[in-house]
């Protein structure tokens, strides 16, 4: 049977055709014509799927006044279907195109014209001619997809996203001498009124700054040794920017049940939502930066195993690929990046490297582990390799249940400090950044998500709990012995705000920050007990207007109360009463083809 001789079948009886052939007032202009819906029912050629008899009909009785009519139909000619759930529908109105494509498909198994059926082909002459032109036109239009199509076996996706904004810094803390001297992590110590260079010898501050002895006091009190940190931020890290991130999906499936995704991905985001500049923590979670470079962001094959089971791995894959749920209903593209990892960025660290994983899935209820090294590709086992010295390995596991619209996770994650391997990126303040690196961290998190069945005043609940500790394992080397961080959030979104398809959404956390900590024998000197008051909060507030199925846009503000926790005052000390701020405000403009 031909394409358009397929597309025209519909469900109705060849004896319901003469009322509605004469019934001008019923009958629908060629715009009308729904040839999806007479598609959607047509009589399949699979002879199991035809209607043999008319009792399979569920809504058909024998006091029906067309029953008789219908019942020849189905028994001499064999051209009436039903829909999918077995009902008939016949009270349902019915145009004469629709009319049309019934007669058409029963000519299709008729071997005998007799006056009644001319006169019917006659009747419905003019609307079997254009649907026939129609479907004629839909075949030169498939043939021309398939002779031109990217693949049989590959679909591309793709979205950008559009970031303009700036950020405004306040507060009166200031930065020690020493925090402009040396970096976070710095080496070297300072002793007296002396710094330490990196050929260990002792150089008077006096001579590096060019103060007089007499000018050299205590570094935690001497204020005027360091800049205001707002101005030094502003200056760094306040003016507007405008930037883009860039993604393309090619993603592959050979059975129809396997995946292998390519993602390339380009951007040009610097400093501050690249996570560069002043406050790390105002990284946004499409903050790429390339320079403009198109890369290689993503290449790994997922495929089942069984019913229930799935293998993913690859050289270039991200943690939560090899994840069966994500652990959140709150946007992952919203705004701030510290809001995208389930209120615990020591487990779901979203690492990216060459690794393998598992899941099993089922009823809701799943399991999953994995394992990945940042540094894969590398041969040499002192800076990369997998499970090596300088991996900078990580393993996660996620226990985690799923219902329609609720679920509960529980994560854990081991990671390597091997080569500098890092847990939380801009997602913590720089103490809870430094001491990450210092030794092996096992990571804890607890996220549970809720979503109301319809959109009204109560919004999606999203939550989440990380605890984090880290041990040097003796290494006397290193600044810290042990410590311990943790890290909360909670975001909310409600949808079809003001406007079908519109959302507001907004959240509130404390970035991953450090409880306590007991500094190692090689510590700085200068520090006194193993107290810290590293603690802060992150906000931000957001409104989606969908402008178009593929266009939305985003204004978005965000503050942070605390963003350097800690080192507030400097690392090392500075005047002011060590209070500091960060405001920012961005509109993001998304488009998805």
């Amino acid at each position: 049977m031909k394409l358009f001789q397929q597309l025209l079948v519909a469900p109705a009886a060849l004896g319901l055709l003469a009322p509605l052939a004469v019934d001008a007032t019923r009958s629908a202009q060629a715009a009308d014509i729904n040839v999806d819906a007479m598609a959607e029912y047509a009589p399949s050629k699979n002879k199991k799927e035809q209607v043999t008899s008319i009792t399979q009909f569920s809504d058909v009785y024998p006091t029906d006044w067309a029953y008789q009519a219908l019942s020849s139909l189905i028994e001499r000619y064999g051209c009436v279907a039903g829909y999918p759930n077995g009902t008939f529908r016949g009270n349902r109105a019915m145009t004469r195109y629709e009319a049309a494509a019934l007669l058409n498909a029963c000519l299709d198994r008729i071997t005998e014209i007799t006056d009644e059926l001319r006169r019917l082909i006659m009747e419905f002459e003019r609307e079997l001619a254009i649907i026939r032109g129609r479907v004629d036109g839909i075949e030169a239009r498939v043939g021309e997809l398939e002779a031109t199509q990217f693949s049989t076996t590959t679909k591309l996706k793709g979205v950008t996203y559009w970031t303009i904004g700036a950020n405004k810094f306040k507060g009166g803390a200031k930065q020690g001498i020493r925090d402009a001297l040396l970096p976070t992590n710095a080496s070297a110590l300072e002793t007296g009124g002396f710094f330490q260079n990196t050929n260990d010898e002792q150089v008077p501050i006096s001579s590096i700054l060019g103060l007089k002895k007499k000018d050299l006091v205590d570094l935690k009190d001497a204020d005027f040794f360091g800049a205001k940190r707002s101005k030094v931020a502003a200056k760094d890290s306040g003016a507007a920017s405008f930037g883009y991130d860039l993604r393309l999906h090619l993603d592959t499936s050979f059975t129809g049940k396997d995946l292998l995704r390519t993602r390339l991905r380009a951007g040009n985001y610097g400093n501050p939502y690249g996570g560069a500049g002043y406050n790390a923590l105002n990284s946004l979670e499409y903050g790429f930066g390339s320079g403009g470079t198109v890369q290689v962001d993503r290449l790994y094959y997922s495929f089942p195993v069984g019913g229930d089971f799935t293998i993913v791995g690859g050289p270039r894959v991200r943690m939560d690929d090899m994840l069966p749920v994500w652990p959140s209903a709150y946007p992952a593209d919203m705004t701030i990046d510290f809001f995208t990892y389930a209120g615990a960025p020591g487990v779901y660290n979203l690492a990216l490297g060459g690794g393998a994983g598992f899941y099993w899935q089922k009823d809701g209820f799943s399991i999953s582990s994995s394992y990945l090294s940042v540094n894969a590709n590398e041969g040499d086992a002192t800076i990369g390799g997998l499970a090596t010295d300088g991996a900078a390995s990580s393993a996660t596991t996620q226990l985690a249940y799923a219902a329609e619209n609720w679920g509960l996770a529980l994560g854990y994650t081991y990671a390597s400090s091997d080569n500098g391997a890092g847990l939380y990126g801009g997602n913590a303040t720089p103490l809870a950044n430094f001491v990450q690196t210092m030794g092996v961290t096992n990571a804890f998190g607890v996220s549970v998500w809720w979503m109301p069945e319809e959109s009204g005043w109560i919004p999606s609940i999203s939550g989440g709990w990380g605890l984090n500790s880290t041990d040097n394992n003796g290494d006397s080397d290193r600044y810290v012995d042990n410590a311990t961080s943790q890290s909360w959030y909670v975001g909310l979104q409600w949808d079809d705000v003001f406007a079908e398809g519109n959302s507001f959404g907004m959240a509130v956390g404390q970035p991953t920050f450090v409880t306590s900590i007991d500094w190692g024998d090689n510590a700085d000197v200068s520090r006194e007990g193993d107290s810290v008051a590293d603690g802060n909060y992150a906000f931000e507030w957001w409104y989606m207007f969908q402008v178009t199925d593929n266009i939305s846009i985003t204004p978005t503000v965000y503050y942070f109360s605390r963003p350097y926790g800690e080192f507030t005052n400097g690392q090392y000390g500075g005047g002011g009463d060590a209070s500091f701020t960060n405001l920012g405000a961005l509109v993001k403009t998304t488009f998805s083809f």
